[in-house]
């Protein structure tokens, strides 16, 4: 098995064989990757030329590991013996949720070990198109608010947060201050979210980068929200937002609300670095089966009984 992240190239069988050598050690019979990005061709062209330039905000080069067609990232991700997956995507601009969630809706007919993903935009109307995508299958939903620029408090979102706690359905949302602050990033306006719907799902993208004590006292807090481990614990991000030791403790606790995310295909190293960095933090085999599967499958309903296709 690979030790190093560096130690395989992506896309290699070699690499391949690696992630599934992970799962089989931990007795699992694959992995559940709550963070990975689908979107339409043009807007994924977008999101690579923003990180293709995004080494004078982080301050360092940001190269994609796994850019490929779309076909062939969907074959990586079922070489590494993913069980399911998510297509996050992400409005930037009004009228424009409803349109990527018809084509994610497709997408998952597509594919159907793809969590079917769906996203919102503080707009009128955006209780209802949430509402039609949970009718039309929708599993889980993605909030930027870095890239929005809105308020997760915003009033034109009370329909959104109120269908999905009924609705029970979760909601990954980037909204720590990480890699730059957005005017309306960080863990206060989450609060007063949940201060009006504390049954709301919701999900903090990156462990709340790089606010993690806050969010980590929310999931607490708060019996359905959850933090997922995208790029956290990485060298690369151990580089500028070393996650604190002093809260690993407190990660132990909150066992059953960690899930593991990726990020993929917008990573700047191999997948199974990733999941090694999870692993270690040292926390024992039983919380990393249930950060890399067996959380998500529990929220998500996935059977665990059948092994997934080479």
């Amino acid at each position: 098995m690979c030790t190093d992240h560096e130690s395989a190239a992506p896309f290699s069988a070699e690499e391949a064989a690696a992630v599934r050598a992970f799962t089989d050690r931990l007795g699992l019979h694959g992995l559940i990757d709550v963070h990975t990005h689908f979107m339409p061709a043009q807007v994924m062209n977008k999101v690579w030329a923003y990180f293709d330039s995004v080494g004078p905000l982080v301050g360092r080069e940001w190269p994609i590991a796994y850019r490929a067609d779309e076909e062939r990232r969907v074959t990586a991700l079922r070489d590494f013996g993913l069980r399911a997956y998510s297509s996050m995507l992400y409005p930037h601009k009004p009228d424009m949720a409803g349109w990527l969630n018809s084509w994610a809706a497709q997408f998952a007919a597509d594919h159907p070990d793809c969590l079917q993903t769906a996203t919102f935009y503080p707009e009128p109307g955006a209780g209802a198109y949430v509402a039609a995508a949970i009718d039309n299958g929708a599993r889980i939903f993605k909030s930027h608010i870095q890239v929005g620029d809105y308020s997760p408090a915003d009033p034109l979102l009370d329909d959104v947060w109120a269908v999905l706690e009924q609705a029970q359905v979760p909601v990954v949302i980037h909204c720590g201050s990480g890699p730059a602050p957005g005017r309306f990033t960080g863990p206060d306006p989450v609060r007063t979210v949940l201060r009006r719907f504390p049954r709301l799902s919701l999900i903090v993208a990156h462990m709340g980068t790089p606010e993690y004590t806050e969010f980590a006292e929310l999931a607490e807090q708060y019996p359905q929200v959850r933090l997922d481990t995208t790029m956290n614990f990485t060298d690369f991000s151990e580089q500028d937002s070393p996650y604190p030791k002093e809260l690993l403790p407190r990660l132990v606790d909150l066992q059953d609300k960690i899930l593991f995310g990726s990020d993929f295909p917008n990573i700047p190293y191999g997948y199974l670095h990733a999941l090694q960095a999870c692993e270690r933090l040292d926390l024992g085999e039983d919380w990393l089966r249930a950060v890399v599967y067996d959380n998500a499958a529990e929220l998500f309903g996935i059977d665990a009984a059948v092994a997934p296709t080479p």
